[in-house]
């Protein structure tokens, strides 16, 4: 439509100019001794205008072809572009696909574009990180400069050193990070996994405050770390008893309640002759959380009087009569107060009352050496052989 559009106007134009030509009678004379030359004016400015023409188009001919190698140049390059810019994509979704081996090598043909080789080295040092080549991934890292990359690579460089197990290299590439200014939700996340694999649990705690206000983890994933970062600083203190407390105090009051955790701090205290804030924190946690583990560990914090224990057993019996958790509790304290009868009575209900092949072989032991100790050795031997038959 637009070329029959100027088609039309110039079809126009030519007929006025026509139009125009039959009005004017002018001549132009050219001198040329001994020669005179009569044109008429319409003649003159048509001879002209062909002139400029040709002029024009000799010029346009002369500069295209001057500038020939350039426009060839200029024609490869933007085809070197196109076809980087192709492997860069192709790139991306091999990576996704796992297709790790093609990924790295359309990211090397994507690379020989200047623009492209920053993005491209990472997802080269990507696909090489999975395919277990850590020479090529540092390489490709090492290459992965541009404008606003910087922070980029150094935070892939912690995510693959850490997933590598190499915690150490990538904290050093985040502290690296964090000097320049950055602070990522995805960083932090990075340094939560290093800090677990170095075992550095107050660290992981820290971090723990920071994600979960930001929502950055799942609460059940969140609480489970916590966990496992609080028992471990309890177990990094398990040859100082005053230590160890001063860190049990020191942990959220949530956690305090964790019947895990506090079956942890328990056994520690216990083994570092500290049955009295043992029994105190089972106590504590019971009072919450009723757990047949700390039920269990709460025989063993007996100390030198299990009297006391035994009463307090004895009130949570009223609201638990067969539970077999307290009954094998009751039995080992009365056990350990030389109450042979009420402990045997005790101990014969809770295998009554189990399902558990764990607690069973717990029960089992306990009438085992309480036997023995009476001197029943037929008594005894009875409850070893089922003992190492549940």
């Amino acid at each position: 439509m637009r070329g029959l559009i100027w088609l039309t106007l110039l079809f126009a134009v030519a007929a006025g100019f026509a139009v125009l030509a039959t009005f004017n009678h002018g001549q132009v004379v050219m001198l040329v001794p001994p020669y005179r030359i009569d044109v008429s004016l319409n003649l003159f400015v048509l001879a002209i205008l062909l002139l400029f023409l040709a002029l024009y188009v000799i010029v346009r001919i002369l500069r295209n072809i001057y500038k020939m190698p350039e426009r060839v140049a200029a024609y490869r390059n933007r085809q070197r572009s196109r076809r980087a810019n192709i492997a860069l994509r192709d790139a991306v979704a091999f990576l996704f696909a796992g297709r790790y081996t093609r990924a790295e090598k359309a990211a090397r043909e994507a690379a020989e574009q200047a623009d492209n080789r920053g993005v491209a080295s990472i997802i080269g040092a990507r696909a090489a990180h999975r395919m277990r080549e850590f020479a090529r991934r540092d390489a490709w890292l090492a290459d992965a400069q541009g404008t606003n990359l910087e922070e980029a690579r150094l935070l892939q460089t912690a995510e693959l050193r850490v997933d590598a197990r190499d915690a150490e290299g990538a904290l050093e590439a985040l502290t690296e990070m964090r000097a320049q200014g950055a602070r990522r939700m995805q960083a932090q996340l990075v340094a939560l996994r290093a800090h677990q694999h170095l075992k550095q649990w107050p660290e992981v705690l820290n971090l723990l405050k920071v994600l979960e206000k930001r929502e950055a983890l799942h609460p059940a994933l969140a609480a489970k770390l916590k966990q496992t970062a609080s028992e471990g600083i309890l177990r990094d203190h398990r040859h100082d008893a005053d230590a160890l407390l001063a860190c049990w105090r020191g942990l959220p009051a949530d956690v305090r309640l964790s019947p895990r955790l506090a079956d942890v701090a328990a056994e520690l205290l216990v083994s570092l002759d500290r049955p009295r804030e043992a029994r105190d924190i089972v106590e504590a946690s019971l009072a919450e959380h009723w757990d047949g583990r700390l039920l269990r560990r709460y025989a063993d914090c007996a100390g030198g009087d299990a009297l006391p224990l035994i009463q307090k057993a004895e009130q949570w019996q009223s609201g638990h009569p067969n539970d077999p958790d307290l009954l094998f509790a009751l039995g080992k304290l009365c056990q350990h107060q030389r109450l042979w009868g009420k402990a045997q009575t005790f101990l014969e209900g809770g295998l009554r009352h189990t399902d558990d092949h764990r607690l069973k072989v717990r029960l089992h032991l306990a009438l085992a050496q309480l036997f023995e100790g009476l001197g029943q050795t037929d008594a005894a031997n009875r409850h070893y052989r089922e003992c190492a038959l549940v």
